[in-house]
């Protein structure tokens, strides 16, 4: 998940969501899970008439949205709120705590969790009567169908998951599927093939085993429907069209925000999850972290019954006790924030392990707020995959650096090579702050450094493989606990790389030996097996300095007095589930 939060300098943006695990492996209990054949959450469904329901909530935030466009959504923060207010899919996450409950997927559009068979290659879902759009037209198969076919068209269709084009039945064209998406219909015939719709039954056909789907279904919005006469393609990034309990009022302004209100086409006896506590929802974007949470402390008016995304920053800490202690929450997000070096202008391996050699981890911690916003991280592979973790040996000078052989590493190295632009996501006191400690480290090295901190936009930047930085920051966090949904994601050169875009390969990473041992991965039957793969591949990202590992973010975020059943829930990276919260009257 792309994400963004408030101390940390994660904290300045919305984290990049999750992954697209292009070649998953099925997880501990997913195995089970993908047989299932239904599912309730432990969270009544609400509505206008539950009880606790009313008012108006406010979410203040710094960074704007991106996208909104479902099939286009890869930000953590986004996702989540999306898919608790507008978006339903198939199927979903819970609303709970109960970390043994929130990876569990249950029934949301479809009567169940779907049926997998053919060893994991085919999924089938029936969806469920009386689920409607917001104009009050039936949710049908070909909208679930349309959707899908829309991540195909990689070149208007921009910055969103991936999983689809490698694991659909569609024959290759090279390197890319036959199928480019519903506005060009070249290879409409084989996408056609791969999924197929009878009645109210939609079926997936997968060229490999897939038996952790209805996971992928749940974590991302890219499996979500779409109608097809709603699209205007790019057009449509911030055009909300919803089957949720909630739908835009009005529009949506990028910088600005937008208001939803309630969907009066919803019908919340067929949501088993969400609550829908609020009779409206005002997001409010374009705030400073220092701002929100100040007026989070004070706590007077329409902040009583706010929320945010945006972690307390470090100057404040001194300021959080009594009443605002008692509304505070310091949890452990699922994402690692690290740099990736660019490939198209870094070329050289010294200099790249110049860099590595000469980051210093303890300061970039310090800087961003202590440990109140971060752990060490001396891996992209989060601890919490245990199959899949292992200190990673390249990265055993990251607490400190080691100046003197970054400069050994950097004789004879020409000046042109040495001279750096780190972009970064910019614009606050403590981001910048920890650029500077980044910078003065590598300067002391032999690098001269310009720092480039991007203030509106970030993602869809770095993503440009012809943007001019050499080092960029990125965040990353598993979709569910299986390396599959990282390393992938991540560095698998044949998903991400195009003309246009670099999708999550930040740094236009490309490795044939990477590659073929992901597909080594792919073909393993444990988890275990498959977690062993994946440390050989961290290693070898760490030898080609791929990328190098910062920390583990930490969320520390305040709420209004008057906001009711507030959670932070597993299924929604840890920001706050709107599923769950209510505002008291």
């Amino acid at each position: 998940m792309d994400r963004l939060g408030g101390s940390c300098f994660i904290k300045e943006m919305t984290m990049n969501k999750k992954s697209y695990s292009i070649l998953a492996v099925a997880v501990a209990g997913s195995m089970g899970l993908a047989a299932c054949g239904g599912g309730s959450s432990d969270n009544k469904s609400g509505g206008s008439g539950a009880e606790g329901s009313g008012g108006t909530l406010y979410y203040l935030t710094k960074k704007p949205a991106e996208h909104l466009d479902p099939q286009r959504m890869y930000i953590g923060r986004d996702l989540s709120n999306l898919g608790r207010l507008t978006y339903r899919s198939l199927v979903q996450f819970p609303v709970t705590e109960d970390k043994a409950k929130a990876d569990k997927p249950v029934a949301d559009l479809a009567t169940d969790t779907g049926k997998m068979s053919d060893g994991g290659k085919t999924w089938k879902f029936t969806i469920k009567d009386g689920v409607k759009w917001e104009d009050g037209k039936d949710i049908t198969c070909a909208d679930f169908k349309y959707g899908l076919s829309r991540t195909f068209a990689t070149d208007v269709i921009t910055g969103g998951p991936n999983y689809a084009i490698g694991f659909l039945d569609i024959p290759k064209k090279g390197d890319a599927p036959a199928y480019n998406g519903p506005y060009k219909k070249e290879g409409q015939a084989e996408f056609d093939k791969a999924v197929t719709c009878e009645g109210k039954t939609i079926t997936y056909k997968f060229n490999k085993a897939w038996p952790d789907f209805n996971l992928a279904v749940a974590s991302l919005r890219a499996f979500d429907p779409y109608r097809k006469d709603k699209d205007k393609g790019d057009k449509s990034n911030y055009a909300i069209f919803s089957n949720g309990p909630y739908k835009l009022q009005g529009t949506w302004k990028k910088g600005t925000g937008g208001t939803f209100v309630r969907n009066e086409h919803y019908d919340a006896k067929t949501d088993g999850v969400r609550k829908a506590l609020p009779d409206k929802i005002e997001f409010k974007e374009g705030l400073t972290n220092e701002i929100i949470n100040q007026r989070l402390i004070a706590d007077g008016g329409k902040d009583k019954s706010a929320i945010t995304d945006r972690s307390i920053p470090p100057s404040m800490y001194g300021q959080i006790k009594g009443d605002s202690q008692k509304r505070s929450v310091n949890v452990e997000s699922p994402y690692v924030d690290y740099l990736v070096p660019n490939f198209n202008k870094m070329k050289n391996l010294k200099v790249r392990q110049a860099l590595l050699a000469a980051t210093n981890q303890d300061a970039w911690i310090t800087a961003g707020g202590g440990d109140k916003a971060f752990a060490p991280s001396y891996s992209i592979i989060n601890p919490a995959l245990t199959t899949a973790y292992a200190k990673n040996p390249a990265f055993t000078d990251v607490p400190k650096g080691n100046i003197e052989k970054a400069k050994k590493l950097l004789e004879g190295v020409p000046a042109s090579e040495k001279n750096i632009k780190f972009t970064y996501s910019g614009g606050t006191p403590t981001a910048d702050k920890q650029a500077g400690a980044m910078k003065d480290n590598w300067e002391k090295a032999g690098f001269k450094v310009t720092l480039n901190g991007l203030t509106d936009t970030y993602y869809d930047v770095i993503q440009n493989p012809k943007a001019d930085g050499d080092v960029f920051w990125g965040g990353w966090g598993a979709d569910w606990p299986s390396a599959s949904t990282v390393i992938p994601a991540l560095f698998d050169s044949r998903l991400n790389l195009t003309e246009k875009s670099n999708g999550q390969d930040y740094g236009n990473y490309k490795s044939d030996e990477v590659n073929k041992m992901i597909d080594e991965a792919a073909k393993k039957t444990s988890v275990d097996e498959a977690g062993e793969v994946y440390k050989q591949i961290d290693k070898k990202l760490g030898e080609d300095v791929a990328y190098i590992p910062l920390e583990i973010q930490k969320f520390y975020y305040l709420r209004g007095s008057k906001v009711t059943n507030y959670i932070n829930n597993p299924a929604t990276s840890m920001y706050p589930d709107l599923g769950a919260i209510g505002v008291s009257k």
